[in-house]
């Protein structure tokens, strides 16, 4: 009898416990807008990274020490993979259409000016250009891990890997710092709501790459990975080279071309 090619998962609790994390995160930072706390908000995040670290747990399992990734699955994690980036792409080309929209003909109510009257955008040479230095960086570097992984070189890997996790969570500094000493809100025009949506989003996935990456971190570390079989890792660098291409086009765009 021939074995099965797919992998039929067994029951998980994760997705429910992940969607009930998510809708608590977002009810609690509606209700800490409207300054009732950020009791739901902290409870909704703890779920959500309890159910990561479960998944992915499981995930491990299945493909490291049971087996259940083959040839046949991994193509179809793949495929899997580039739907949900291009799910992702169509997600910011929304809020792209959204800045266009409102820049290339500005309403009467903006002064029929972009950026409106009243608001002074932040200088793209400083800040957002250092940005845009260090996630180019964290690139090549990712780049340089899979390489080294492909080639054999484990400690090339690691040190790759760890680099890019440190240019990432440099740049989540660095923006914080940029939101603190901005001079508009998200409450300024339709300038400041597309400003903080875009880039606070674009900052939530540069975020969650970096966490995707600090697992790939730890599972090279624990040799779960090999020369041919690290789908794992090569998802994650697809994901952050896309986090890269929609900063370029955020800061060519918002922080260049719109200030």
């Amino acid at each position: 009898m021939l074995r099965n090619p797919f992998h039929l998962v067994e029951f998980s609790p994760w997705p429910f416990t992940s969607a009930v994390g998510a809708l608590g995160l977002t009810v609690g930072l509606v209700g800490w807008f409207h300054g009732k706390g950020t009791v739901l908000m902290i409870f909704g995040v703890l779920i959500i990274v309890m159910s990561m670290y479960q998944w992915w747990r499981d995930v491990v399992r299945e493909g490291t020490y049971q087996g259940f990734h083959t040839s046949w699955v991994l193509m179809n994690l793949r495929w899997g993979m580039i739907l949900f980036i291009f799910s992702e792409v169509c997600f910011f080309y929304a809020f792209f259409w959204s800045f266009f929209h409102s820049s290339l003909v500005p309403s009467v109510e903006l002064g029929c000016v972009w950026p409106p009257i009243g608001i002074m955008p932040l200088n793209p040479m400083k800040v957002p250009l250092l940005n845009t230095a260090v996630l180019l960086g964290s690139g090549v570097s990712v780049t340089w891990a899979h390489h080294g992984l492909v080639g054999g070189s484990r400690e090339e890997s690691l040190f790759g890997l760890g680099l890019t996790v440190l240019l990432g969570v440099y740049f989540s500094v660095l923006q914080l710092g940029e939101y603190q000493e901005a001079s508009f809100t998200i409450a300024d025009s339709v300038y400041g709501s597309l400003f903080f949506v875009m880039t606070g989003f674009h900052g939530l996935h540069v975020l969650i790459g970096s966490i995707f990456l600090i697992v790939c971190l730890v599972r090279c570390y624990y040799h779960h990975f090999s020369m041919s079989h690290h789908f794992g890792f090569e998802a994650a660098a697809w994901y952050w080279h896309f986090v890269d291409v929609v900063w370029i086009f955020l800061y060519l765009c918002v922080y260049w071309w719109g200030s």
